[in-house]
């Protein structure tokens, strides 16, 4: 077998650590950015948060650093790289300047002071448990079963393990022998805390703790208790002929019945304390002015404080350069130091990138639906999808998917996710191509003005879609309304 030497050319495609942490940068939310630059701020203590009047970084280390930004600097160098370490770049002396990206709306200083970042104070659902069981006369043995128990209710308030379960945690971890009956009074016991219905095995369980809680109360609800024990499924299932031959009600009575029913809370630890925080409120990203029928966009930077270079790392490298004994410390020292630099300023360049690619795409949204931002009416929203803006921005697909995941944009008409604004294409009669969220919009308001004795069909919305100009087929009409959560005729009947 003989030995041969060939040339070949490959193609290679490989991220860098800036265009990584870019990425990683454009799908943090504005909520979540200044804990990710507090993050960096502790492991890097050559990025320094910038102070009033100075919150910049130094434009001749910047412009130097931009021939740079693929070196990498290591402590264990080469010993002709200790030799020849040139460090006038990083201490050339020099007026600041105002940095390249800034956190402030200078065009609108006074909206931006009015700009505030909500921030949740409060106790959590399980710590109101935990006090309300402080107030009870209990044993430590009792005590620690009550704990486990209150430990074992999930976010929404419900006791979804099994006896049998916590009985046995109890005596594995805890080394107390309890027995199935002694939970079970105690459970009793729990579920007298508030909010009324916690500590409920299942819905039915929850719903009639609460009806009990005001019959005790003296509110009569003793009907809608019967309804709950003998016909929950009917009830659930809209069977309301049977609930009214079996308890002999007129519609009146079954009507009243419903509404003390629905306005019971099915999860009545879901809105308490810490949980489901992220449906509690949004810090919108973007927010949308109209002045005058002009659209003005701005980004919300209120939590993101400026940053810049440390002065005292740049002091260091000063003091080394005017010194004449040079060590291998001191020049491992200062290659550590150059290293820190880079990273700071390759953050703060990431921070500036993110700023800029935030902002070319919501203009380019912005612009695309620029009807909708003017007036609030859905019906006006063209078919758009991510190839659309990214041909726009000249960006990629996946870097406009980045920005529009997590992402709301604030405007006189609401907050929405900026995933709102995408949609797929419908024909029209005509041959008009119209958002689907067109579609949703007139198919919801459908809904809403039917009467609700009578709901209607999927087949006579779809006729009544296709009255109005769309081609759509019945299937397509059930799957736009489970998207909007809306359930079949028969189940959004009312007496």
């Amino acid at each position: 077998m003989s030995l041969s030497q060939s040339l070949q050319q490959k193609l290679l495609q490989k991220l860098s650590p800036q265009q990584i942490q870019l990425m990683k940068l454009l799908q943090v939310p504005t909520a979540n950015l200044e804990e990710r630059i507090k993050e960096e701020l502790e492991e890097n203590p050559a990025l320094e948060q910038g102070e009033e009047g100075h919150d910049d970084y130094d434009t001749d280390l910047k412009d130097e650093f931009a021939n740079e930004g693929d070196e990498d600097y290591e402590a264990e160098a080469a010993a002709d790289e200790y030799d020849n370490i040139d460090i006038s770049e990083y201490v050339t002396e020099g007026d600041d300047e105002v940095g390249d990206y800034k956190l402030r709306d200078d065009n609108y200083p006074e909206a931006d002071e009015g700009k505030v970042i909500p921030i949740r104070v409060e106790t959590s659902f399980h710590d109101l448990l935990i006090t309300q069981l402080g107030m009870m006369e209990l044993d430590e043995r009792t005590h620690k079963m009550a704990e486990q128990i209150v430990g074992s209710i999930d976010d929404d308030g419900y006791l979804r393990r099994e006896i049998s379960s916590i009985a046995d945690d109890l005596a594995f971890r805890q080394n107390i022998s309890v027995t199935e009956a002694e939970i079970e009074t105690m459970i009793k016991q729990i579920q007298q805390f508030d909010p009324p219905g916690i500590c409920a095995r299942d819905l039915k369980e929850c719903l009639l703790l609460q009806l009990n809680r005001q019959l005790r109360e003296g509110k009569e609800v003793g009907v809608a208790v019967q309804v709950l024990e003998k016909y929950f499924d009917e009830f659930t299932k809209k069977h309301y002929e049977k609930i009214q031959r079996g308890l002999g009600l007129n519609d009146q009575q079954l009507k009243d019945v419903i509404n003390q029913i629905i306005k019971l809370n099915p999860k009545p630890g879901g809105n308490i304390g810490g949980m489901n925080k992220a449906e509690s409120y949004v810090v919108p990203d973007f927010f949308i002015y109209n002045n005058n029928g002009v659209l003005e966009l701005t980004l919300n930077s209120k939590n993101a404080p400026d940053l810049r270079i440390s002065e005292g790392y740049r002091d260091m490298l000063k003091d080394y350069e005017k010194g004449t004994k040079k060590d291998k410390r001191q020049k491992e020292a200062v290659l550590f130091i150059k290293q820190k630099i880079d990273s700071a300023k390759w953050f703060i360049d990431m921070i500036k990138q993110r700023q800029q690619t935030l902002i070319g795409t919501m203009s380019s949204i912005m612009n695309y639906q620029r009807e909708f931002f003017l007036t609030g009416d859905e019906t006006t929203l063209k078919p758009m999808i991510l190839k659309d803006i990214a041909e726009m921005t000249g960006l990629d697909i996946s870097t406009v998917s980045r920005v529009a995941n997590s992402k709301f944009v604030q405007t006189e008409f609401g907050t929405y996710r900026l995933k709102f604004f995408f949609s797929e294409s419908l024909s029209t009669d005509s041959g008009e191509e119209v958002s689907t969220r067109e579609v949703k919009k007139i198919l919801s308001d459908m809904i809403e003005a039917e009467d609700k004795r009578k709901p209607l069909s999927d087949e006579q919305l779809t006729d009544m879609l296709q009255e109005k100009g769309y081609n759509i087929a019945r299937r397509t009409v059930a799957k736009y309304r489970e998207q909007l959560n809306l359930p079949v005729a028969r189940l959004r009947k009312q007496l």
